[in-house]
């Protein structure tokens, strides 16, 4: 079973990826409501939450960890990996690679909470393609509240994601890469609000490559005759990730409530 998990229902843009891709595998998703969003919180809360939740989607059965969840991954993927060195571990990191090589402009934008942002780990990514591209970064303020909320394309919501896009279209970027997995889900706005000739590029197909590529390895893959289960949790708001499911995914799936330590 693949556990994966995030600080609310943004990841739920990568499982539904996932589970178009490998539809034989079963999935237990936790949404952190009860601490989102991540992005205003320390280094060491996030690994603190991360390890909590790590812990009980082990002792669920998960035999492959997906951290959907930039943040997260940002801030605790290496603890994480060295805590369970066993454990098959895939984490989201922003798409720059791809962007710089399609670059035509040499100006690549980014997309990504201010944690994600401020992290090591993405100063690393920038850094290894800065001589190929101008890496402008932009923290998507508000786009997390706007998701959890399920406000997708309210006149609130042009005028959050007009706010954080204007830096990005005066620094003349030609693609614009999402760092947060909340995001994807504003992608109609964003498209709606973006030039045409600016592509936006979102990580979660190659995060589901990596997924079934480690699931192979480690002998983890589900049989092609396996029926899927997937369960869902939340440590908030239940009825809102249920709510947020059935408009945007089409599910009517119940949402256990998971009151996980803090």
């Amino acid at each position: 079973m693949i556990g994966m998990f995030d600080s609310g229902l943004g990841g739920l843009s990568v499982w539904r990826q996932l589970v178009r891709a490998l539809p034989h595998e079963s999935v237990l998703y936790l949404a952190d409501q009860g601490y989102c969003p991540y992005g205003g919180r320390s280094q060491d809360e996030i690994i603190a939450r991360s390890e909590v939740i790590t812990d009980y989607l082990l002792a669920q059965g998960a035999t492959l960890l997906l951290i959907a969840c930039n943040t997260a991954t940002s801030a605790a993927v290496r603890h994480l990996r060295a805590k369970h060195p066993a454990l098959p571990i895939v984490g989201m990191e922003p798409a720059i690679k791809p962007a710089v090589q399609a670059t035509q402009s040499g100006r690549v934008g980014v997309l990504a909470t201010r944690a994600t942002l401020a992290g090591s780990k993405f100063r690393e990514l920038a850094e290894q393609f800065r001589e190929h591209a101008q890496i402008v970064s932009q923290p998507g303020d508000g786009f997390v509240e706007l998701v959890e909320s399920g406000d997708l394309a309210s006149q609130q919501a042009r005028d959050t994601v007009g706010r954080a896009l204007a830096p990005l279209l005066a620094a003349g970027v030609d693609h614009v890469v999402l760092g947060c997995t909340h995001y994807p889900f504003l992608a109609p706005l964003l498209r709606e609000l973006l030039p045409a000739q600016i592509d936006l590029i979102d990580p979660s197909d190659a995060v589901v490559r990596q997924t079934a590529r480690l699931l192979d390895q480690h002998q983890l893959a589900a049989p092609a005759d396996a029926v899927a289960q997937y369960r869902f949790a939340s440590t908030g708001d239940t009825a809102s990730m249920q709510t947020f499911m059935q408009q945007i995914l089409g599910r009517s799936d119940v949402v256990e409530y998971l009151p996980l330590p803090g």
